[in-house]
């Protein structure tokens, strides 16, 4: 009987293992690297640094004084707040984040209000000049995944790409003033793939997926054209094509932009899930466009969201995950850059765009 029952434990055991592979669901695979690799506790980047790539996270006193202490922790010297907004929107958030003199810097978005009719260009100037005023900075975060510009707010411009010409006299305007534009192009390219077997990044497939049925929309190659025709056309003002203009899966793309327009610029911000798992590729990147690629976050401000950034960019840890963080089922790994690259990156680009004190 013992025999017979120690029969059937052992069937059920072998079933559950045999079983357990096809019940598992995607959404809920979690790795943990089984390798004795050693890991880098990062307790504050090696330089000074500027994050040019965030946004109003904090939304009240005692959360902003929170950030400014991990800042202090980290050697954060100054954040850029990504508004996208304008009016009074702007005026209220700029005047939260203005009481911490030197700490954050606060830009402000385009309004796009009435950006079909006649004479609308004149009007986005002046509120533009206005949030200059006010005091921003510079634009961003402007965003066009294929439908138009749609991140500032109040309005969104639908049908309008960065290229179109009514926005003309906002983008020389912006070089005139000196304020930097930062834009999101596109998006990672697996979100224009179909959500099949072969998908590299189906871990996130189902929420970020593009709909590349439609007809109206722009895809990739189309945005980055559109990316091209304004850093061409406006030499005298300073692009930031954030999270590296998308192309994370060919730098090779956002490579050919920077080796023709000297007047754009690449953030890294919120692509450091993408461009780990190839860590030689990507350190060739940085070692090749240093003086050109400038060091964002665009994950809210938790102490271990910055860890693993400067983790990321000055160790050579191994095959590790950060799924809270990312979402994927890719392993992560160091990328070692040298003292000159992290300067650069770090701290003394932002400034070079910037005249940061």
């Amino acid at each position: 009987m013992r025999a017979q029952l120690l029969s059937i434990v052992l069937i059920v055991n072998i079933f559950s293992v045999a079983m357990g592979q096809e019940d598992i669901l995607l959404k809920d695979y979690n790795p943990k690297s089984i390798y004795k690799t050693h890991k880098t506790v990062i307790e504050m980047a090696k330089f000074p640094v500027i994050d040019i790539h965030s946004h109003a996270y904090a939304t009240s006193q005692e959360e902003i004084e929170e950030w400014v202490k991990t800042m202090d922790k980290f050697g954060i010297e100054k954040t850029t707040v990504l508004t996208k907004l304008t009016g009074k929107a702007f005026d209220s958030v700029y005047n939260i984040y203005a009481k911490y003199e030197g700490r954050f810097e606060v830009w402000c978005g385009f309004d796009y209000t009435g950006y079909t009719k006649k004479g609308w260009a004149r009007k986005a100037v002046r509120e533009l000049e206005r949030c200059y005023e006010v005091g921003a900075r510079g634009v961003g975060e402007l965003g066009d995944k294929g439908e138009g510009l749609l991140y500032s707010k109040p309005t969104a411009a639908y049908g309008m790409h960065i290229d179109d010409e009514r926005l003309k006299p906002l983008l020389e305007k912006c070089g005139e003033l000196g304020m930097p534009i930062n834009i999101h192009i596109a998006e990672p390219y697996w979100m224009y793939e179909p959500i099949d077997v072969y998908n590299d990044g189906l871990m996130n497939a189902a929420d970020w997926q593009i709909d590349t049925s439609n007809k109206d929309l722009l895809l990739h190659s189309e945005l980055i054209n559109t990316l091209r025709n304004a850093v061409k056309d406006n030499p005298k003002t300073t692009f930031i094509a954030c999270h590296f203009a998308n192309c994370s899966y060919d730098l090779g793309i956002l490579g050919e932009l920077l080796d023709n327009y000297p007047n754009l610029y690449a953030d890294i911000a919120a692509r450091y899930a993408e461009t780990a798992p190839v860590p030689r590729y990507t350190k060739a990147f940085y070692e090749k466009y240093q003086d050109r690629l400038l060091y964002g976050t665009d994950m809210g401000f938790d102490a271990s969201m910055y860890e693993l950034t400067f983790r990321i960019l000055e160790t050579e840890d191994e095959h590790f995950y950060a799924k809270e963080l990312f979402g994927y089922h890719w392993s992560l790994y160091g990328l070692g850059l040298s003292d000159t690259v992290l300067k650069k990156i770090y701290y003394e680009n932002a400034k070079k765009i910037r005249n940061y004190e």
